[in-house]
């Protein structure tokens, strides 16, 4: 967790927050001091890959202005989809694609080893979502290449999300003001989320992971119940604890990101559950995969392929490796029962017994997702 290392705790943070003060007063100063110090994080520990970063950023930032200018929209739109996905697929994608191919041929074909960059996930998914918003009118095309750069390689959010629109920040990239209260509050939110993932998430990540490295007949199910809770609570502080971070870090530099998770574990069903858990993402899914390929608009047939479409996805986008996207059509499954099958039986149990099925749930989820094998 880089957030919580003490180089930049002591070093790199106090450098870009008191260079910040010393550049309030221009908005067009901070911004360049901001992408000076998101570059160099970004580099701190991918030096080659930021220039990945950049060209990502360059090409859709000239397919927007190409498609704010009504040239060749639907080639500048295509184009940006597919070198976002492209590059995501080629770097994280391409061992797992090779050793598939490998598995169902009995062939040997090398296995490529890519280096994954850091973060590539969501500066992708920002960048086509930038595009697309352009397109679609929600978004105005910006005309600074450094604007676009800044929304993308901007530190706080920009290894672990959450993932940010451009449209959310685009106001406050032109014109922001930092008061005292924005400064105290983000610091507050920033410490907290440290809190979590340090002090809560570590601790019950080593639990966890003693538990689930045991053999198999040295676990009884009173040891298995209890790694299984402890990872339960260890994703949601670690995760949860990533996005108060950035969105603390965020404040204090005048952005303003949305929330990412509301109390997740208090569910009263899977599809309550998704919509506090990883907001963002969830989000991203449903705008830009879900309704283009028609969401629920072409019967019943058809939305529950796009939703098993969306939840394999998911779950890939998560890692790759097939322990993934059977999470990601396991949720696709249960979301599937609960609307066409559950939901009225649901609607009529006691609420405390509705949290406990929720929690049970998400509990052998997460078994799925840490176990690869």
């Amino acid at each position: 967790m880089v957030f919580s290392s003490p180089t930049f705790i002591f070093l790199f943070f106090p450098a870009v927050f008191l260079t910040c003060l010393l550049t309030r007063r221009s908005v067009k100063w901070s911004n360049a001091v901001l992408l000076i110090f998101s570059l160099l994080f970004y580099a701190w520990g991918e030096p080659v890959y930021v220039l990945l970063m950049a060209f990502t950023t360059l090409v859709c930032y000239i397919c927007a202005r190409m498609i704010a200018k009504g040239r060749n929209v639907r080639l500048s739109t295509a184009v940006a989809v597919i070198w976002g996905i492209g590059t995501l697929v080629v770097f994280k994608y391409t061992a797992f694609l090779v050793q598939s191919f490998n598995s169902l041929t009995h062939l040997a074909v090398p296995v490529p080893q890519i280096a994954l960059p850091v973060g590539i996930s969501f500066f992708t998914f920002q960048a086509i979502s930038y595009v697309l918003d352009v397109k679609r009118g929600d978004a105005e095309a910006a005309a600074s290449y450094a604007d676009v750069l800044l929304y993308i390689s901007l530190f706080p959010q920009l290894i672990a999300g959450p993932i940010v629109r451009y449209s959310d920040v685009a106001a406050e990239i032109k014109q922001r003001t930092v008061t005292t209260e924005d400064i105290a509050a983000g610091l507050r939110r920033f410490c907290f989320g440290m809190g979590k993932k340090v002090l809560i998430a570590n601790t019950l990540a080593y639990t966890a992971d003693k538990v689930f490295a045991l053999d198999s007949a040295a676990i009884n199910a009173p040891i298995a119940w209890l790694g299984a809770v402890c990872y339960l609570m260890q994703i949601y502080f670690d995760f949860s604890g990533y996005s108060d971070m950035a969105i603390g870090l965020g404040r204090a530099f005048g952005f303003t990101f949305r929330e990412n998770f509301m109390y997740p574990y208090c569910a009263a069903s899977m599809q309550d559950f998704w919509r506090k858990w990883h907001i963002s993402l969830s989000t991203w899914f449903k705008e830009y995969v879900y309704i283009p390929l028609g969401g629920n608009r072409k019967g019943v047939k058809r939305q529950i392929l796009n939703l098993l479409i969306v939840w394999g996805l998911t779950g890939l986008w998560h890692g790759a490796a097939y322990n993934f996207v059977l999470w990601g059509l396991y949720y696709g499954l249960l979301l599937i029962l609960e609307k066409f099958v559950l939901k009225k039986f649901l609607d009529r149990l006691p609420s405390f017994v509705q949290h406990i099925y929720t929690l049970f749930i998400i509990i052998i989820g997460w078994g799925l997702f840490y176990f690869t094998d």
